[in-house]
C-alpha cells in the first residue's frame, strides 16, 4: 500500500485547563517549555516544548470534571537528562505529583526509563528521555 505521508513526530497537544496562567507556569517553570504564541481571538496560549507545542485553552467552568477514565490518557514529552530518578525527586520536592518510580517503557524512540506526573488539571504527563 502506498503511504500518503511520512509521520514525523508530535506536532502539538491541546489541553483545556482551569487556569491558563498557572498551567503556563507549570509547563514553563517546572518542565522547561517556553511561551511561543498567544492567540487572543481563541484565548489560546501556545507553549514550545522542543519541536512540539502544548496548547492551553480555557476549560468551560460548566464542563464536567476530568477523570482518568475519560478523554486523553496521557501525553508523553521527550526529554534529555542524566538521571531521571533525580528529576523525579526534584519535581516531588517542588510539589509535583509523581506517580510511582522510574519504570522502563517503550516509546517512539525505543525502550527506556520514564515517569508519570500530573499537571495542575490532573492530566497525566509522561517524561521520557531519548
Amino acid at each position: 500500500m502506498d503511504r500518503l505521508f511520512e509521520p514525523l513526530g508530535l506536532d502539538h497537544v491541546v489541553l483545556r485547563v482551569r487556569d491558563q496562567e498557572a498551567s503556563r507556569r507549570f509547563y514553563c517553570d517546572l518542565l522547561g517549555a517556553t511561551l511561543d504564541h498567544i492567540n487572543p481571538k481563541f484565548s489560546l496560549v501556545q507553549l514550545r516544548f522542543g519541536q512540539a507545542l502544548i496548547d492551553l485553552l480555557p476549560l468551560d467552568p460548566q464542563a464536567p470534571p476530568l477523570s482518568p477514565e475519560t478523554g486523553m490518557d496521557h501525553l508523553c514529552l521527550s526529554i534529555r537528562c542524566d538521571d531521571l530518578g533525580k528529576v523525579a525527586d526534584a519535581l516531588r520536592a517542588r510539589g509535583v505529583a509523581v506517580e510511582g518510580e522510574v519504570v522502563e517503557r517503550r516509546g517512539a524512540f525505543g525502550q527506556g526509563p520514564s515517569i508519570y506526573i500530573r499537571d495542575l488539571d490532573g492530566y497525566r504527563v509522561e517524561l521520557k528521555p531519548r
